[in-house]
């Protein structure tokens, strides 16, 4: 494994890739200086995402630990939206999920701050992203990237009423096989979780991205209402309820499901499928 403060790279020889680009929660200075609270600029984070996934399957890890609200790295680096005509958030994102200001009126990132950032942790999160990789298709002939995620079950901003708890991201099929977008489907199915193909969230800027399937890599996402795996209190969520500590045998019934995912991703991976 190799580590800086903020990125994580655990790497493993099989032909699967885990990429966790929302777990972080650190809040480096000065960068962070101008945000009106710490904890609103943590709440959105992929909540014990890294632990809902420890040990599921033999996989390479890239993570990063930053916290989304300094920079996402799952945004197209030119500051595009990936979902034209829908509320989002930005690749430096000045508003939360609900679309409260992050920063002090005068503080948000200009351009040079956005650059700074995009260089300070976009770029080596996906340069080692690239690595990985690169390194397992000089091993395999199909590599698969699954781009981990986990979100509130309702946040009226984003999408109406209550989230389906698994939610499949393969950009309308661009991003991977059939095969493999059928076999995720149908273990999401057989688990008896509601769960959608790409519907709200068909895949952030790692899936479109990376996912080349005619090159071998084929990548998708998976997108988890938290109230899969965690106690989400009802209505808004405020700092003495927010975030739910992570309970195992609470997450436990989920981690049997995504076993099965994972197991489905390695066989279509390996051509066992």
């Amino acid at each position: 494994m190799s580590a800086t403060d903020w990125l994580r790279v655990e790497r493993r020889d099989s032909p699967l890739i885990l990429a966790m680009p929302h777990v972080g929660k650190l809040l480096p200075m000065p960068q962070s200086d101008g945000f009106l609270s710490d904890w609103q600029a943590r709440r959105d984070a992929d909540w014990h995402i890294d632990r809902l996934y420890d040990g599921l399957a033999e996989a390479t890890i890239v993570a990063t630990g930053v916290s989304r609200s300094l920079i996402d790295v799952n945004r197209d680096p030119s500051g595009a939206s990936l979902y034209p005509g829908q509320a989002t958030t930005e690749l430096c994102p000045t508003t939360d999920f609900d679309g409260a200001p992050l920063y002090h009126a005068d503080a948000p990132p200009d351009a040079a701050a956005i650059a700074d950032r995009r260089e300070r942790w976009f770029t080596p999160y996906h340069a080692a992203l690239q690595s990985e990789i690169e390194r397992l298709r000089n091993m395999y002939d199909q590599v698969v990237i699954y781009d981990c995620h986990a979100i509130r079950s309702r946040i009226p901003r984003l999408f109406d009423g209550l989230l389906p708890e698994l939610n499949i991201g393969t950009n309308g099929g661009a991003t991977c096989a059939p095969e493999l977008r059928e076999a995720i489907v149908a273990a999401a199915a057989r688990s008896g979780r509601s769960h959608v193909l790409d519907g709200r969230f068909r895949g952030g800027w790692t899936t479109r991205h990376y996912g080349r399937p005619q090159g071998g890599v084929h990548a998708i996402q998976m997108e988890i209402a938290m109230r899969a795996y965690l106690d989400e209190p009802d209505g808004d969520v405020t700092e003495a309820d927010w975030p739910p500590a992570y309970d195992p045998d609470r997450a436990a019934a989920l981690r049997g499901d995504l076993t099965h995912i994972l197991a489905a991703a390695l066989a279509f991976a390996k051509g066992q499928a």
